[in-house]
């Protein structure tokens, strides 16, 4: 039987894997990548369905074990939402304290408060395009640091002048920096590019590197 302080230390993980960070600042860069299970949101664009129910349990030590036994100095929690499991949170001051370079990416709907500030976040803001504006926690803005970032995933023209607006509505270029990516086979990456020159806009545009490689590959 599993005793209490055992079971309290445990995560649900879908897969951890070794591959090229693919998106915001750490781009390029081998990294592992932790992802749990499970998420409360259901975006339209979503790429990771299958990490919403499948997984494992593992205790905390042996997803650091296992991350440290790759050899790559950089780690990325991610999901699902990593942040519904409230064990995340250990987990992510684990990997600090073991001197890992460690992001969390996360949907931007739960409180970004606890985690960890020698984490990275990469947090999204939902377009309407994603069906899950409504999710959008505004309070997460004012908590945010110049080693944080704001992904926003473009999804039509009409995503991009939601965004524009958006990041002027709540002053958003001052506060962290400002990733604005093309929804995979829904917008133009090329478009998405001219639009961002056009207006002179003050974001990074980002391709997702992994799929650039490998296509829409799990474990990838």
């Amino acid at each position: 039987m599993i005793d209490a302080v055992t079971k309290t230390e445990r995560l649900r993980v879908n897969e951890i894997f070794h591959s090229l960070q693919g998106e915001a600042d750490a781009v390029g860069y081998p990294t592992v990548f932790v992802r749990l299970t499970g998420c409360p949101l259901r975006c339209q664009y979503c790429d990771t369905e299958y990490a919403f129910h499948a997984g494992d349990w593992f205790e905390l030590d042996a997803i650091v074990d296992k991350v440290r036994s790759y050899g790559a100095t950089h780690v990325c929690v991610t999901g699902g939402e990593p942040l519904a499991q409230p064990n995340c949170l250990k987990l992510l001051a684990r990997l600090c304290d073991q001197e890992f370079a460690v992001s969390l990416e996360t949907s931007g709907a739960l409180d970004i408060a606890p985690v960890d500030p020698r984490v990275s976040r990469v947090v999204d803001v939902k377009t309407p395009g994603s069906r899950e504006a409504a999710r959008n926690r505004i309070e997460n803005f004012a908590l945010l640091t110049p080693r944080d970032q704001l992904k926003f995933v473009i999804c039509s023209r009409e995503d991009y002048d939601w965004s524009k607006a958006f990041l002027q509505e709540h002053g958003l270029s001052a506060r962290s920096r400002i990733l604005f990516s093309p929804s995979y086979n829904e917008v133009s990456p090329t478009a998405l590019a001219d639009w961002i020159l056009a207006d002179r806009l003050p974001v990074r545009f980002q391709l997702q590197l992994h799929k650039v490689l490998w296509g829409d590959v799990p474990g990838k």
